[in-house]
């Protein structure tokens, strides 16, 4: 093996990894990040294992994992009737939890609905149900990203253990 197809695999690997760790940590890109480092292991090996139609499938795949993500968020406080300042306060709630670690990617989007309901001069128990919803949506949406995430890697040693380009 060449010096340059161990550095691309490694890179491969560093990018993997990197979008496993986007799909929970919000500031990071997940599907497109283990997308990129799969594009490039096929790359490292000339496609030979994992081919135009393995990356396809990856790509749709991480296209549905970045669609679900945008979608949970916003389903999860519409389902229990948030309002727009709560679903701004989630949001920013995410980005200030962001400088406080995992605590505060847990706690940051709820905190942050419940100050926009209070915001929009909503009851306690309105606020508390919009920060909930808003949280639980947040939730399923990161689990959904992880999960295709590893759907992502599975389809390509799938297609590596195959050789199915």
């Amino acid at each position: 093996m060449e010096l340059l197809t161990i550095l691309y695999v490694i890179l491969a690997v560093g990018l993997v990894l990197g979008g496993l760790l986007g799909a929970i940590y919000p500031l990071l890109p997940g599907p497109p990040l283990v997308f990129a480092g799969l594009w490039l292991g096929a790359y490292a090996d000339q496609y030979q294992h994992a081919g135009f139609k393995t990356l396809v499938v990856i790509a749709v795949l991480g296209g549905i994992g970045m669609l679900l993500d945008f979608v949970a968020a916003s389903f999860g406080a519409k389902r229990v009737g948030a309002s727009p300042q709560a679903i701004t306060g989630a949001f920013l709630g995410t980005l200030v939890g962001l400088f406080f670690g995992i605590p505060g990617l847990i706690f940051g989007p709820f905190v942050g609905a419940v100050l926009g309901e209070l915001y929009a001069q909503r009851s306690i128990n309105q606020a508390a149900a919009s920060g909930l919803g808003t949280w639980l949506g947040l939730l399923l949406g990161t689990i959904a990203k992880l999960v295709l995430s590893f759907m992502m890697i599975g389809v390509f040693a799938l297609a590596w253990i195959l050789s199915i380009a």
